[in-house]
């Protein structure tokens, strides 16, 4: 049974379609706390962009021999060149009937979104003999992907949601739902600067356990995560209901998982449980809510 469900489990995971799930997750997270039933091009979007724009990333950076590359996921990726390039073409082709689905606010909104994710690793600018793209301006890495996955995943749901008329949320609660998502989204990103953090410092990446250290990354994890509970609380003065404490388990079950995380741990425990938390979030707060009516 193992060597059946190996070979699936590894590409769910190394293709980036779990990460596409995460997605897609957060997405209806967000359509859940205002109020709104999903809208599904926002979902499919979320799913094809994350998914094209991973693997493009993954692409374009590949190592001289990815057969040597320390990390599993690259030397699987790499051992199939061609099926992911057919994956990524698909996924990045399809984005454009569902862009055109969406509002005109939207529609701008992803364009902002674009440029930043292919800034993120393109080689834009040239120094000497060597190329770099945003994500090696000193500080940029984690910010530009705590921000993309935070406007993809809260912004454009609110804003589709607003235009279908689907939603109750004011700009104040909207503002909360931003900030506390980003605390989110930015603690899960440290663990895996810190994972990289040789490899980053032999890059020049300036990624927060490069400048400050590993113990003081672990605990600024800490303290968003702290953060992001106290925005749970505030958010439409919900106080202590059944979504401040899905949210709230999870959130201290992510904090357990990434202080137990270290440069040892197998790259499962990276992709599958510290990301797996973003689907688990949506997951919670359907128990909840199912626990809150007697079901």
């Amino acid at each position: 049974m193992k060597k059946i469900l190996q070979p699936a489990f590894d590409f769910l995971l190394f293709s980036n379609i779990f990460m596409a799930l995460c997605a897609v997750a957060q997405g209806l997270v967000t359509f859940y706390l205002i109020g709104s039933p999903p809208v599904y091009p926002v979902l499919a979007l979320l799913f094809t962009s994350t998914l094209g724009l991973y693997n493009f990333c993954i692409l374009i950076i590949r190592p001289k021999h990815p057969e040597q590359s320390p990390y599993q996921r690259v030397r699987w990726f790499f051992a199939r060149h061609r099926l992911m390039i057919s994956i990524t073409i698909v996924a990045l082709l399809s984005l454009i009937p569902l862009f055109f689905l969406l509002s005109r606010n939207s529609e701008f909104l992803l364009i902002f979104l674009s440029a930043l994710s292919f800034g993120y690793g393109l080689p834009l600018f040239t120094s000497g003999k060597r190329k770099s793209g945003l994500r090696h301006i000193p500080g940029l890495k984690p910010l530009l992907i705590t921000l993309v996955w935070t406007l993809s995943c809260v912004l454009l749901p609110v804003l589709e949601a607003h235009y279908q008329h689907l939603d109750g949320i004011s700009t104040r609660d909207t503002i909360i739902l931003i900030a506390k998502r980003f605390m989110f989204i930015a603690a899960l990103t440290v663990p895996f600067d810190i994972r990289d953090l040789f490899q980053d410092q032999i890059a020049g990446l300036k990624t927060i356990p490069v400048a400050f250290g590993e113990k003081k990354a672990y605990l600024f994890c800490q303290v968003l995560l702290a953060g992001y509970i106290v925005l749970l609380f505030l958010f439409r003065n919900n106080g202590f209901n059944a979504d401040f404490w899905a949210l709230t388990l999870t959130a201290l079950l992510t904090g357990w998982l990434i202080f137990k995380s270290t440069r040892a741990r197998d790259e499962y425990y990276y992709f599958f449980y510290l990301d797996g938390v973003l689907i688990l979030q949506y997951v919670a707060l359907l128990i909840f809510k199912a626990i809150s009516y007697g079901i």
